[in-house]
């Protein structure tokens, strides 16, 4: 893979995102994580593989719209952010709860 930097990898992907919907795609060997907006699908593979020695087979992104805040009288919004959705190989997985 010649367009990517194996050095920026590990800055594309921000957190592990741990909801209702992502518990249940666990069970389906399937994990969410916020990456940076610019990345694109080959990047977050490429990513996930160098950070967890993992087998991605495929890998799904979703841009979900901004939200809009108030804090008194002045408006902004959210953080833009970008949600993949990475299914992994048979019989690889990620522990994203490590025992303490």
């Amino acid at each position: 893979m010649p367009d990517i930097d194996v050095r920026s990898l590990p800055d594309l992907i921000r957190r592990p995102l741990v909801t209702e919907k992502a518990t249940r795609l666990l069970e389906l060997n399937q994990y969410t994580f916020e990456v940076v907006p610019r990345a694109n699908k080959l990047q977050i593979k490429a990513a996930i593989e160098d950070l967890f020695k993992v087998k991605v087979v495929s890998v799904n992104t979703a841009n979900p719209p901004r939200k809009q805040r108030r804090v008194g009288k002045f408006t902004g919004h959210r953080s833009r952010y970008k949600r993949a959705v990475v299914t992994l190989a048979a019989g690889d997985s990620i522990t994203l709860f490590p025992d303490v």
